[in-house]
């Protein structure tokens, strides 16, 4: 209404508006607005300008609409112009796919159509479609993931129906919080002695004699996360046999959880040939220190007596490293044994000095068996402390040396000095080279890489000395 009272609706007839106000209000109530004869030629675009997306269409003007649909959009067009030219009463909006000649784009809008004037012009009021369609295109990628998760869930349900009911030890699942037994398997069922519909869902208690509700949850939960035998003994309801239930805590999805497994008493003990747990003990508890190491000689694990031979306080601190880098060779104490022990399978004491990064050298004897993890190789290394037995070398160690010695005091007087120190270097050479060979049991690429020679070179100083030959008698 106006100051003067007067109104601007008259009988539900709209007031003239100019034209360039009129597409400002068409512009603003809809995302696009398009007018079209009724042949379907564009004669105006009128775009929001809060869009910019649809300034592209503004392009439209002068061509059929029908240009600027999709194939499958085409037909649904022109079947509701035809409804409201007809004047059909209540003519729905239309939903089109606008694309350009390569496709290279598309972008959905909802259409009313209106008339605007006796000359035929027909006003498509359209509604950007895409945040709509990004909506469904998200809640379906969601049913999708969901049905996914389903599937899993399925999956890894029947992977655990099928464990339980296929493992021979009798394991129950009981809510700390609760203390209802939430699974349980068939051996838990035979060994308790009661149906599984009374188990799930009952309280643990009532299978044991003399229980309180929360006493054998509580006592159960301490051992689990106790250091000691983690294990209580109990009698069942009914027959009074004795078993022993071993616990292990955790947590799913924010609720702590019992898995119980239930053993009859003394059944447990009587395997005393438990193989796995007596090399456990032995590698804990041994005098001998113990290592395993990858292929490449990272350790894997090593023992208390390891750690205090090289005077460790813990294997995180040993674990990952390198075991060249305690030998007093490095890599070519390893490269040795493992190349002997990948060979054979295994080596036997094999002399060199160990070392940690605060303590001085020790004389030791190393073993190494090689072992197949599945797959992957593991070097296993038992070392034996050498100090106190290491013995000085004898005299007749190297016979050869000596005689070479006593030719070299030989030559004084009857020899220059320059003859004389060549001499004794070839000595010290061969005694070298000698060492080397003998130290990595005939490697001759491990000795060349401990002299500090390339395999070519160490190849003719061994022709030089003649040491080919001496090794092939030997092997004779």
């Amino acid at each position: 209404m106006s100051s003067r009272g007067t109104k601007y609706w008259n009988s539900g007839a709209i007031p003239l508006i100019a034209p360039e106000i009129l597409g400002d209000i068409i512009a603003e109530v809809a995302d696009v607005g398009v007018v079209i004869s009724e042949a379907g030629a564009i004669l105006s675009v009128l775009v929001n300008p809060a869009n910019d997306a649809f300034r592209q269409l503004e392009r439209w003007e002068n061509k059929d609409i029908r240009t600027t649909l999709t194939i499958e959009s085409v037909s649904k067009f022109e079947s509701r112009l035809a409804e409201f030219l007809s004047k059909k009463a209540k003519v729905r909006p239309v939903e089109l796919n606008h694309t350009d000649n390569d496709n290279h784009w598309e972008i959905p809008v909802r259409y009313s159509f209106h008339r605007i004037g006796p000359d035929g012009a027909i006003l498509l009021l359209g509604r950007d479609l895409r945040p709509i369609a990004e909506m469904q295109q998200q809640l379906v990628k969601a049913q999708l993931s969901l049905e996914r998760d389903y599937e899993t869930q399925r999956e890894y349900d029947t992977r655990f129906r099928v464990l339980m009911e296929n493992t021979t030890e009798a394991v129950l699942f009981v809510s700390v919080l609760t203390g209802e037994i939430t699974e349980a398997n068939s051996a838990a069922v035979a060994l308790v002695g009661r149906p599984l519909e009374s188990l799930i869902g009952g309280q643990l208690s009532e299978c044991f004699e003399g229980s309180k509700r929360g006493n054998v949850v509580d006592a159960l939960a301490s051992q689990a996360i106790s250091d000691g035998n983690k294990k209580i003994t109990v009698s069942l309801r009914g027959n009074g046999d004795k078993i022993e239930i071993f616990p292990k805590l955790f947590r799913a999805a924010g609720e702590r959880i019992l898995l119980c497994r239930l053993v009859p008493e003394g059944q447990n003990d009587t395997r005393t040939d438990d193989l796995s747990k007596n090399l456990q003990a032995l590698f804990a508890a041994g005098p001998d220190p113990m290592v395993f190491t990858s292929d490449t000689g990272d350790i894997l694990s090593a023992n208390d007596a390891f750690l205090n031979m090289i005077d460790v306080a813990h294997d995180i601190n040993v674990r990952d490293r390198s075991l060249a880098d305690y030998l007093q060779r490095g890599s070519v104490d390893f490269k040795v044994m493992a190349e002997n022990a990948g060979r054979a399978g295994r080596m036997r004491n094999y002399a060199t000095k160990l070392a940690g990064e605060y303590g001085s050298p020790r004389a030791v004897e190393i073993s190494v068996t090689r072992i197949m993890a599945g797959q992957d190789t593991v070097f296993a290394f038992v070392l034996r402390d050498a100090s106190r037995t290491e013995m000085k070398p004898s005299r007749n160690k190297h016979p050869t040396s000596d005689e070479n010695m006593r030719s070299v005091v030989e030559l004084v007087g009857s020899a220059t000095l320059k003859d004389i120190v060549a001499e004794t270097t070839n000595v010290v050479e061969k005694m070298c080279i000698e060492t080397a060979v003998k130290l990595t049991m005939n490697n001759r690429v491990a000795a060349a890489e401990m002299l500090g020679l390339s395999r070519q070179s160490l190849y003719v100083k061994l022709r030089k000395f003649d040491l080919l030959s001496r090794d092939a008698d030997d092997k004779k």
